[in-house]
């Protein structure tokens, strides 16, 4: 269990640090002039799709703080019955994994104007996402050869749920690749090739955050996983 907690709390470290990076918290409508004041006057023309993803997103960790909330509450039903995750979960979080760090190095590439780099780095991302989608299906086909069906109990009703939603979010980013695929090959100007580079690669940062949190709590570990995120946190973890 405590190998399981410090995958997950590394994982989300990780994730919250690229995150940050990304400026999910900067209001790019405001600029700042070269008095140092705030202006709007200035904005940037990437505001409105920047905008836009920071509010898709916001609705995106409602609906899960919601099935986490509904998950949390439920468990504390006298017939609930903690169920196993598959072990094919964790390849699948590695997949995630190397699908937000390919997209971090195509927005690198993209960054120093190696347009090639950037299309291979969206490329790995692609087939990353494949291969996440594809061990999640071996998840749920593993749970049913073990007799965990959708209906078998409210811990399995949760997990094919909750893994279920997520799922059909990177089904979506996976169409988001596909956009930056067709920029490539309409051989776009680069500042929208990074553009949509980057958005795609905030959105899957997103998603890798979103997972760990699931499986911090699908493992029964939620409540040690915060207690270990705030001691980290307390000591410097993100500085």
């Amino acid at each position: 269990m405590s190998a399981i907690l410090g995958f997950i709390a590394v994982l989300t470290l990780i994730v919250g640090w690229w995150l940050s990076r990304q400026g999910l918290g900067v209001k790019p409508w405001l600029q700042v002039d070269h008095a140092g004041g705030v202006t709007q006057s200035g904005a940037s023309p990437h505001a409105p799709a920047q905008v836009g993803l920071g509010v898709f997103l916001a609705v995106v960790g409602s609906l899960f703080a919601l099935l986490i909330t509904g998950y949390v509450l439920r468990s504390e039903g006298t017939d609930w019955q903690t169920m196993p995750l598959p072990w094919i979960v964790w390849p699948n979080t590695l997949a995630l994994l190397g699908t937000g760090l390919a997209l971090e190095w195509a927005l690198a590439a993209a960054n120093r104007g190696a347009i090639g780099t950037a299309r291979t780095g969206v490329l790995v991302a692609s087939g990353g996402a494949v291969l996440f989608l594809a061990g999640q299906f071996v998840a749920w086909r593993m749970l049913a050869a073990s007799g965990n069906f959708v209906n078998s109990g409210p811990a399995d009703s949760f997990f094919y749920l909750m893994t279920a939603a997520h799922g059909l979010h990177v089904i979506g980013g996976m169409f988001a690749l596909a956009r930056t695929f067709e920029r490539f090959r309409r051989d776009e100007r680069p500042e929208r090739i990074r553009l949509s580079i980057e958005l795609a690669t905030t959105y899957w940062l997103f998603m890798l955050f979103v997972w760990a949190l699931l499986l911090a709590v699908l493992s029964g570990s939620a409540g040690e996983f915060l207690a270990l995120c705030g001691q980290l946190l307390s000591q410097g973890g993100l500085s």
